[in-house]
């Protein structure tokens, strides 16, 4: 038997299939620069949208009577400074007096003065107000700590599921 002569017996081997087509240099340098537009466009989204979260939103609260404030509660009071203690205050109106804790902006005692009229808007907690907003009677606010989460409930979270725990 003999065998048939192949046309190709000429030619080199041919090169094994790849599941990639062949490099094309013209297109990589066009495709990895739209790649970073895009990434760069993204980050300056990102970062704009985080900078506007940070920006402190205020809901002023009507001043309420001392005395009638309760634990776990936002608050706010209009009230006349009656004594001074480092990062905390004693506020006193015609029901009451609070104590007023200022955080780290308010170490030194330089963010009111005695027998000043103040509004404070807090949280009030464990027998005294955590402020995060002083206002003055010249229009000046004080922001003094950020408003965060609520805190959870007296007893821990399971304690709104009631006796039963359901």
């Amino acid at each position: 038997m003999s065998t048939p002569e192949t046309p190709t017996a000429g030619l080199p081997p041919a090169e094994p299939q790849t599941r990639f087509g062949p490099f094309r240099p013209t297109k990589r340098p066009s495709a990895l620069f739209a790649g970073l537009l895009v990434a760069f466009a993204i980050g300056g989204g990102v970062t704009t949208l985080a900078l506007h979260a940070r920006r402190p939103a205020l809901l002023m609260l009507t001043p309420a009577p001392i005395a009638s404030i309760q634990d776990w509660s936002e608050v706010a009071v209009k009230g006349q400074v009656a004594e001074i203690f480092g990062a905390q205050f004693i506020i006193q109106d015609g029901s009451g007096r609070a104590l007023v804790e200022t955080g780290r902006r308010g170490e030194g005692g330089q963010l009111v003065a005695k027998s000043e009229t103040v509004t404070v808007q807090g949280r009030f907690e464990h027998g005294f107000i955590h402020a995060e907003v002083i206002s003055h009677p010249d229009g000046r606010n004080d922001f003094v700590g950020p408003p965060g989460p609520p805190p959870p409930p007296p007893g821990g979270p399971l304690a709104l599921r009631g006796p039963a725990g359901h």
